[in-house]
């Protein structure tokens, strides 16, 4: 019983070594299946029934005395003629059997043609879908890359009752995959550190884990488990489709206040993948790595007290993700990128004041988009916000976050918010990480503009728009 606590304790606390060991990544090629061989076992039907032998029916004829007793011949060609009525009647029988078996061969043989040339269509379907989903990620396709990766994370192995179902969205412009992961709750930790026998009572006492160890282990399970998620996503995308990772994970649970279920994010972290490639796994302590990589984590996990996520899941629009939209002639929404440079500005500044800033409105800089200084009234977490807005088609060069940082600073801001139609590259996020600042993409703002403001827009850039320079 000690051994069985022992181990289950050692699985909690090899979670993130555990994965170092495996290749994460999955060769689509062995999810391809063989075509059947159109190979048929008649079984008995395949055995012919043995024809009747017309002498099996006849009498032997008379021999040695018997030949000269009286009314012998008469009597061998009576029986002669009774056998050979048997055997007809017996050949008749035969030959309605092996009718029926003939027939019974062939419609079990076409029933076994048809159950195979329709197990290959289906299997020349999943191989078809599966050459399908390769091109798509080779092409870095949205939806391939999800796939492949929701494939990836489903496949890894975790100890028994440790919940790790993921959501994933893709955002192509950044490279950026957005993970929402459910971790366990704090239940999930064991509470026996071991078993003792008790001579005297001829019984066994069992010796818990203290409070303090049982929360440290729940801390070290989300830690690993987010550092583990990274790294099963980084070293399965050999295509690099995925430059950056944000990281959200969440509890379930019920508030013990409300009795209501509750959801709260507790670990959320951005990171790229240079960033991610320049650790030792094997080296670090996964709390430390976390902060390392400046990580949000709950100060009180095992209370359920949240963090904010670096991007709500639910700011991944599906609407800016889609390369084509087929219905895009019937679509009436307003399409920002056909806004007038003021109509643009007054968007952006409106939608951060029904979002609960003070905003002041500036020149409007050569790109199209909108300089304003903002404030929050919020106590403490308050202050001045610069916000920048740019409708690019093009991902938005690390130059325009330094720039934003550069005015931050000037104006003594608290705060500085980057918006862009498009999206922003590795190199901007590391730029941004640890700094006050905000990068929100093109799937963002239609989020926030939904959300708060309740315009349902679009992004789709005119025939012939360049960006910038």
């Amino acid at each position: 019983m000690t051994t069985e606590a022992q181990m289950r304790i050692a699985e909690f606390t090899g979670l993130l070594t555990h994965t170092l060991s495996v290749d994460d990544w999955i060769n689509l090629d062995t999810l391809k299946h063989a075509l059947i061989s159109p190979t048929f076992d008649a079984g008995e039907l395949g055995e012919p029934f043995r024809a009747p032998c017309e002498d099996d029916f006849l009498p032997p004829p008379p021999s040695g005395l018997g030949r000269f007793v009286p009314g012998a011949t008469a009597r061998y060609e009576r029986e002669v003629s009774a056998g050979r009525e048997r055997f007809a009647v017996a050949r008749a029988q035969y030959e309605r059997d092996e009718a029926q078996r003939l027939e019974a061969l062939a419609s079990a043989r076409a029933s076994r043609e048809r159950e195979i040339a329709e197990s290959n269509a289906r299997l020349a379907e999943q191989n078809s879908a599966i050459d399908d989903l390769r091109d798509r990620l080779d092409q870095k396709d949205p939806a391939a890359v999800v796939e492949y990766l929701t494939m990836v994370l489903e496949n890894s192995s975790y100890p028994d009752g440790v919940t790790h179902h993921a959501k994933l969205a893709y955002v192509p412009d950044s490279a950026q995959l957005v993970i929402e992961l459910e971790l366990p709750s704090f239940d999930i930790v064991p509470i026996v550190e071991s078993y003792k026998y008790v001579k005297s009572r001829d019984d066994y006492a069992e010796k818990m884990l203290s409070d303090a160890a049982r929360r440290s282990l729940y801390e070290s399970v989300l830690a690993q488990m987010t550092l583990r998620t990274l790294h099963e996503v980084f070293e399965a995308d050999r295509g690099s489709c995925v430059d950056t990772v944000v990281f959200n994970g969440h509890v379930s649970s019920i508030d013990r206040g409300t009795g209501q279920p509750v959801r709260p994010c507790v670990i959320s972290l951005r990171c790229s993948r240079q960033t991610f490639d320049g650790l030792d796994l094997s080296r670090v302590e996964p709390g430390a790595c976390l902060k390392a990589l400046n990580a949000a984590v709950s100060k009180r996990p095992t209370e359920l007290a949240p963090v904010r996520p670096v991007i709500e899941f639910s700011m991944v629009d599906p609407r800016f993700i889609q390369e084509a939209d087929v219905l895009a002639g019937l679509d009436q929404r307003s399409n920002l990128m056909e806004l007038s440079p003021g109509e643009f500005e007054s968007l952006i500044t409106n939608l951060f004041e029904r979002m609960g800033l003070e905003t002041r409105q500036t020149v409007a800089s050569r790109d199209g988009g909108v300089d304003c200084v903002a404030f929050d009234a919020r106590p403490i977490f308050g202050g001045k916000v610069v916000i920048q807005a740019k409708r690019y088609k093009g991902t938005v060069g690390v130059s325009a976050v330094r720039d934003l940082f550069g005015t931050l600073q000037n104006e003594g801001a608290s705060k500085g918010i980057l918006v862009t139609t498009s999206g922003y590259g590795a190199a901007s996020y590391e730029f941004a990480n640890g700094k006050p600042i905000e990068l929100l993409d093109g799937a963002n703002l239609l989020y926030l503009l939904a959300e708060h403001a309740g315009i349902e827009a679009k992004i789709e850039p005119p025939e012939g728009w360049s960006d910038p320079t």
